[in-house]
């Protein structure tokens, strides 16, 4: 008779093989692969994970642990991210969430008011623009990206999400209409000669368009913060996720521009992440 391999036989297998394969949080990943195969919880695997997994569910979290093993992120493995309390869909046509961004949504969701026009761009998987509209009031939001890809995949999100989200295909604001409230935007800001020296699952991937930020990565803040000035209702906001770096320099480029008020904010770990200034009146 064969004998199949238990849930914590497996889990600790599949956790050994990603440790050795050099994955961080190892143990994490195998454990979320394994939630995902086979749906159980902490406390039934506590209990029972002296129990025989199905024989298909182990095919399926071998073939998945060998894939995470070659650094292909897990979220691609399991085609989801959690980001503001929502499930997204993503593959590799989108960056991949990051709980950093949070702090954007979050900052941005503090300047909101029923009625107000926004506009999301670089909007990728759709989550900044479709988390304001789960999270806001009344708003009327468009989120624009030049990737086809990506609008396909924030499109699928904005119906399963059931957000209210107008999907624009526009090379920043080549293609924009009117003007807005407040205009939010993680963009590319990754120095094109550091790219190489991320992480496999990043600079392998992840979309390097949705990475690039060319020389000195403020190419993209250079030109939204030029363009924004037609689109920006006075006295709208505009607001960047940036480099932990690059706080300084995109306030810099903001007060060039024109804008007020101009503030830098943190995130959990304390590093600069968000720039947001106030267009002139």
């Amino acid at each position: 008779m064969i004998r199949h391999k238990t849930l914590r036989e497996a889990y600790r297998d599949g956790a050994q093989y990603l440790t050795a394969c050099g994955i961080e949080d190892a143990s994490v990943d195998a454990w979320l692969l394994l939630t995902y195969v086979t749906g159980i919880t902490r406390t039934y695997f506590l209990a029972e994970g002296g129990a025989p997994m199905m024989p298909e569910q182990h095919a399926r979290y071998e073939e998945l642990i060998l894939s995470r093993g070659s650094h292909i992120p897990l979220q691609h493995l399991t085609g989801q991210q959690e980001f503001m309390g929502l499930l997204f869909r993503v593959n590799e046509h989108v960056l991949i969430p990051r709980q950093d961004t949070e702090i954007l949504v979050e900052e941005t969701l503090a300047r909101l008011r029923p009625g107000m026009r926004v506009l999301d761009l670089c909007t990728g998987s759709g989550c900044i623009a479709i988390s304001l509209a789960k999270f806001g009031a009344e708003l009327l939001i468009d989120a624009a990206d030049i990737s086809e890809q990506a609008l396909a995949v924030a499109a699928e999100n904005a119906a399963c999400l059931g957000a209210a989200v107008r999907l624009l295909h526009s090379d920043l604001f080549s293609d924009i209409p009117g003007q807005y409230d407040v205009i939010v935007s993680n963009p590319p800001y990754i120095r094109s000669h550091v790219i190489d020296t991320l992480a496999e699952e990043v600079r392998l991937h992840e979309p390097h368009q949705a990475l690039d930020g060319r020389e000195d990565g403020l190419h993209f803040y250079r030109s939204i913060i030029q363009e924004s000035r037609e689109h920006l209702c006075p006295g709208g906001w505009l607001l960047f996720e940036i480099g932990y770096d690059q706080g300084e320099s995109v306030k810099a480029l903001m007060s060039e521009g024109g804008f007020s008020e101009i503030r830098v904010k943190q995130d959990l770990a304390g590093l600069d992440r968000v720039v947001l200034g106030k267009c002139a009146l």
